[in-house]
């Protein structure tokens, strides 16, 4: 029985290790042991995610909380190796760009125990972004390299990765709202007074759009703008609060009745917010994605991004955080005049059994009952 360890540390990573879990369960020879680092230690932002999700309690969580980019890294390093020369695994496998992912990849691969980086390959070009610092790092010392999109192949030949070391699997952050869909909660939409198609949902957290007050004061005008033409839904995370109420725009965000500002929404709350929304206006990755899925048009308040496929076939276009093309933007959906997407390629619900037939051909485990 080859024993595997599934590390997640944030809330996007717990969307990506449900289904992959699900079918590892379905693999002979194979039995998985999920570690939670503590990276989100917020019960709101990760705990409601295991129950909600159907994700098994972990059995190892390493506590970590929060910190500079620095410390926190260090501390998942550690804690990490100590669990590792305590209980071995024969194969450690990630998931996505957060500081859990790298940490705990230099713990394994300092040791000896293989890695596989699920979601691997994504390039914004960009290393400004502590993300993408992080995988670069991850893809270049793990030994098994799953990939979501046909780009991240690319990325990883031109940096010049053994193709034998890669696989392009599909996306599995699909197969988590495929499987939820159905069983999204239509109910916020009633609780928050808004209509099916009526409204706009608002998600915002990168350094780039909420550190600067000076950026942020003009980021939440333009959405008291955009609100008098079509209400905003804002479901905040804590970081982004934070730094609303240190430049103190709390008060103003309170009055405005067409911008609702909501705590973070659990993953079933934002999935219906999301896919009973005109638009939606984001800087998280994730739901570029899921965006593209569900045929909803995306403003992506950014530069740059890992997931090119969501802007050449999908619906997103990348706005920045410039008030003229996020107005130009949002007024073409308002006309009906955005591009309706593409399916994207392996972006089918069945990304997480294509992990597992990979994994266990990679371990050589003789028998996959999928």
């Amino acid at each position: 029985m080859a024993l595997i360890d599934l590390v997640a540390g944030a809330r996007p990573n717990f969307m990506k290790l449900a289904p992959v879990q699900r079918a590892l369960a379905g693999v002979v020879g194979i039995e998985s042991r999920i570690v939670h680092t503590g990276q989100h230690y917020d019960a709101g932002m990760n705990d409601v995610f295991f129950s909600e999700l159907g994700i098994p309690t972990p059995e190892v969580h390493l506590d970590v909380g929060s910190g500079s980019h620095g410390a926190q890294t260090a501390r998942i390093l550690e804690r990490y190796e100590a669990h590792l020369l305590k209980s071995r695994p024969a194969a450690v496998v990630v998931f996505g760009d957060v500081n859990s992912t790298v940490a705990c990849s230099l713990a394994a691969v300092k040791l000896g125990v293989p890695v596989v980086h699920v979601e691997a390959g994504l390039r914004s070009f960009d290393r400004t972004m502590p993300e993408e610092i992080n995988r670069i790092l991850t893809d270049s010392i793990a030994d098994l390299l799953l990939v979501s999109e046909a780009s991240g192949v690319e990325n990883l030949r031109r940096e010049g990765v053994s193709e034998d070391r890669v696989r392009l699997v599909g996306n599995v952050m699909i197969d988590t709202l495929v499987t939820e869909l159905a069983h999204a909660d239509n109910g916020v939409l009633a609780r928050l007074d808004v209509g099916e198609g009526k409204y706009g949902l608002v998600t915002m957290h990168r350094p780039s759009n909420v550190d600067d007050p000076e950026v942020l004061t003009r980021m939440i005008d333009t959405l008291f703008e955009l609100s008098e033409k079509l209400p905003l839904v804002f479901p905040m995370h804590p970081r982004t609060l934070n730094a609303v109420e240190s430049a103190g725009l709390d008060a103003d965000l309170a009055e405005r009745k067409s911008l609702q500002c909501l705590p973070p929404c659990t993953y079933g709350e934002n999935l219906a917010l999301m896919k009973s929304a005109k638009v939606v206006l984001t800087d998280s990755g994730g739901i570029q994605e899921e965006t593209t899925y569900l045929r909803v048009p995306c403003l992506t308040l950014r530069e740059n991004t890992e997931r090119p496929v969501t802007t050449t076939i999908g619906t997103s276009r990348l706005v920045g955080n410039d008030p003229t093309r996020i107005r130009a933007a949002f007024e073409e959906v308002i006309r009906g005049e955005w591009p309706e997407g593409s399916e994207v390629p392996l972006w089918d619900g069945r990304a997480a059994e294509r992990v597992a037939e990979a994994i266990a051909g990679w371990l050589g485990a003789s028998d996959v009952g999928l």
